[in-house]
């Protein structure tokens, strides 16, 4: 089940062709993600706690069209793939139904020094209920 976002564009996230600035997508995911585990129970406080970290090991972002001043971006998260220490996110941003980017992340899942770790007890399931 899919995780979803709602963010307005503002002013200081455009280029110079009042488009989003490519790289603001990449804020705007990374807010959508964080809130996504804060929903799911595993916020980054919790996993600071339990020193674990999901850092991105690597990405492939997609732009299919552009957005705008004050366009509300509707972004849905997905976890796909939970294997031992790495996970692989899909992540599209929508506007007035219209998908406008795409990012698909794979991560690891690893201590506080960088290590790598097992996905934290209860994360796929967690993940697994989200939507319920």
């Amino acid at each position: 089940m899919a995780h979803v976002t709602d963010i307005r564009v503002r002013f200081a996230d455009l280029d110079p062709y009042n488009h989003v600035n490519h790289a603001r997508y990449l804020t705007f995911f990374e807010s959508a993600r964080i809130e996504m585990l804060e929903e799911i129970g595993f916020g980054m406080v919790a996993m600071q706690d339990d020193d674990t970290q999901i850092v991105l090991v690597e990405l492939t972002a997609g732009f299919h069209r552009p957005a705008g001043l004050h366009d509300q971006l509707v972004i849905t998260t997905e976890v796909v793939e939970i294997k031992r220490s790495t996970s692989s996110w899909r992540q599209e941003a929508h506007c007035r139904g219209e998908l406008i980017a795409t990012l698909d992340v794979r991560a690891a899942f690893t201590d506080g020094r960088g290590r790598p770790r097992r996905a934290p007890d209860g994360f796929a399931a967690a993940v697994e209920r989200l939507g319920d």
